[in-house]
């Protein structure tokens, strides 16, 4: 492999034009030698406001992930306790349809025992028409001959 000072290589310097041996060739050799040995290793000592910033910053994320878990703890609490509320809810209403199937079933079978009476209520009501259109034939029948009676005393 072809080395930096090498005749026949040709680095990023050289193609940059600075193949030459002036300072600001040097300086980017220093600089590269300077990355090339450790790219994660720091190369300047580190600013205590920056640390301050960066410790702030991870503290408010933690902050912000923790409200948004308890938001989403509150949230299926609050889905329970509805999940809870429905379940009562039909469970009173099971109740109530039981009561209200229970007091059906009752009132059929009153109905059942009443049935034969309402029949002969439609009976008695039908015979009771026919008497009545019976009377007033009666009373037509009794006008006409009233009427004619009349007539026959008249010329008597």
């Amino acid at each position: 492999m072809a080395q930096r000072g090498d005749p026949g290589s040709s680095t990023s310097e050289d193609i940059r034009g600075g193949g030459g041996d002036d300072k600001p060739h040097a300086n980017l050799q220093h600089r590269d030698s300077q990355m090339s040995e450790s790219y994660f290793e720091p190369r300047d000592a580190h600013d205590a406001s920056l640390n301050n910033l960066a410790k702030n910053m991870f503290e408010k994320t933690a902050e912000y992930l923790q409200g948004e878990l308890l938001l989403v703890q509150e949230d299926y609490k609050l889905l329970e306790n509805l999940n809870k509320a429905t379940a009562a809810k039909y469970s009173d209403m099971r109740q109530i349809s039981a009561n209200v199937g229970k007091s059906l079933h009752e009132l059929n079978d009153k109905y059942r025992s009443l049935e034969p009476l309402l029949l002969q209520i439609d009976q008695i009501e039908d015979s009771v028409n026919k008497l009545e259109q019976a009377a007033y034939k009666l009373d037509s029948y009794s006008k006409r001959l009233e009427g004619k009676f009349k007539t026959l005393e008249k010329r008597q």
